[in-house]
């Protein structure tokens, strides 16, 4: 039985009754009065410092919502710290939105600026696409939307790069683009649809795989099958579309080809399993559970439905054991839950739940080579710092889940950042460091700007 609010801990209850206390009531308006910091940008770490690197045993320190049963590592992570580049002007905000991915000893993640808005301002929003070395703790930028699309001023330019960044079988990062504001996506401003792109690591070079693989419709979500180089995608319909509702849409990025597109797609996110090729998901906008479909490249035509029901808001990778991973909103009354999908049999198993707090929303979710363990970052959107910024490690076989670290507010009191929410995961190939790009909270209203923190996993956390 999932827990209700009133079989919640004392102490996480108490702790979330405090924070909704702080906002209207009279101590969240005597905080309003006060007059925020102005800030800067590009944002900086104190004395100019590139990375900030630390291994404090308040890593360790869990707040007053952490639920019982919960673990706590016993070892402190060594993280490291740095912001983003290319955060050069004040964003509408600057933000992530699109899940990442760790290849080849290097992390590819993406941020953008929600603006957006064709010849209304003197810029228009765009999206970036970093590389980032661990061992030299320092970042490429690979891509820059705005510049790669050259268009004119009074044209529909991308605010976000909502989808995955995936690496491709060719040796190209794949990914596609999404409007910030809503009312932008219009004919009046050019639009025709978003765009499928492809950046070359090696190379430094981007370019555009296609143009409005369904027309009028931007790209909030995507999956690549490497092997095959099919872009699956689910679509969000602008303001002139013909075609209403979620897209579903399957491109073949090498030989230039649509392969399928169809209604009742995908909202936020698709299965991918990569053994027989096939991709699954939820059809419609529900972030709960639901039951799912199946399109196989090899069988072609149209989605069909398949026995088993699960939620997917955040998929993992296919594992060594043929095992997907998902996390999702639960049912009404319970918090977010884990589910483990066959991929071989399309059985479905529910793990319990994922939340460690009061915070519940998870937007990506990522296994370890081993398969054993999964990570994630409760509160997607906002309200992660009030679970101390936790990176969870559930562990597949004995189904604990263990904090390896509280991230907040350690790097609040050094760096002046607060760490909100992320959905932006990924882990090492070899297991031994979780990257998380984070929304970053620097004192205005919401978050203003991107960072990346590194957290080493001791192998100590990891048997």
């Amino acid at each position: 039985m999932r827990p209700s609010i009133l079989s919640v801990p004392g102490a996480v209850f108490a702790a979330l009754c405090a924070t909704l206390l702080s906002g209207p009531g009279a101590a969240g308006q005597t905080a309003a009065k006060q007059k925020a910091p102005a800030l800067t940008f590009p944002p900086k770490l104190p004395d100019d410092k590139a990375v900030l690197s630390a291994a404090a045993d308040e890593f360790l320190k869990p707040p007053p919502t952490l639920r019982e049963g919960v673990a706590v590592a016993k070892t402190a992570p060594a993280v490291d710290f740095l912001y983003f580049p290319g955060q050069d002007y004040e964003g509408r905000p600057w933000s992530n939105w699109g899940d990442s991915v760790a290849a080849g000893g290097k992390y590819y993640a993406s941020i953008g600026d929600h603006l957006a808005v064709g010849g209304k301002t003197d810029r228009t929003g765009t999206g970036l696409v970093f590389e980032y070395d661990p061992d030299k703790k320092s970042f490429r930028q690979l891509a820059d939307v705005a510049k790669l699309l050259n268009l004119p001023k009074d044209h529909y330019v991308p605010g976000k790069i909502h989808s995955r960044l995936d690496m491709g079988g060719d040796g190209w990062l794949y990914f596609a683009t999404h409007r910030g504001s809503t009312t932008v996506t219009a004919d009046k401003n050019h639009y025709e649809g978003d765009w499928v792109i492809r950046c070359d690591p090696k190379s430094g070079k981007s370019e555009v795989v296609v143009r409005g693989p369904v027309p009028k419709h931007c790209i909030p979500t995507s999956v690549l099958d490497p092997d095959r180089l099919i872009f699956y995608g689910g679509t969000a319909p602008g303001t002139d579309a013909k075609d209403a509702g979620v897209q579903f849409f399957a491109y073949d990025v090498k030989n230039k080809k649509l392969l399928y597109s169809g209604p009742d797609g995908p909202a936020r996110y698709l299965i991918f399993a990569r053994s027989t090729g096939r991709v699954y998901y939820v059809p419609g906008q529900s972030e709960a559970a639901g039951p799912l479909v199946r399109f196989d490249p090899a069988k072609g035509g149209a989605p069909e439905k398949t026995s088993a029901v699960l939620g997917v808001r955040a998929a993992t990778e296919e594992t060594p054991q043929g095992v997907v991973y998902t996390a999702a909103r639960g049912p009404a009354g319970g918090g977010s839950v884990l589910y483990a999908f066959d991929t071989k049999t399309e059985k479905v198993e529910e793990l319990g739940q994922a939340g460690v707090g009061v915070s519940e929303y998870i937007t990506s979710i990522d296994a370890d080579p081993t398969g054993r363990y999964l990570y994630y970052v409760p509160g997607a959107h906002g309200g992660g710092e009030r679970d101390g910024a936790a990176v969870v490690q559930f562990d597949t076989k004995t189904r604990r889940r263990k904090v390896i670290a509280f991230l907040h507010p350690y790097l609040k009191d050094k760096t002046g950042a607060t760490l909100v929410g992320t959905y932006s995961t990924a882990v090492d190939p070899k297991g031994d460091k979780v990257y998380v790009t984070w929304n970053v909270n620097r004192g205005g209203k919401a978050w203003d700007c991107c960072a990346l923190t590194v957290v080493h996993v001791p192998a100590s956390e990891r048997p």
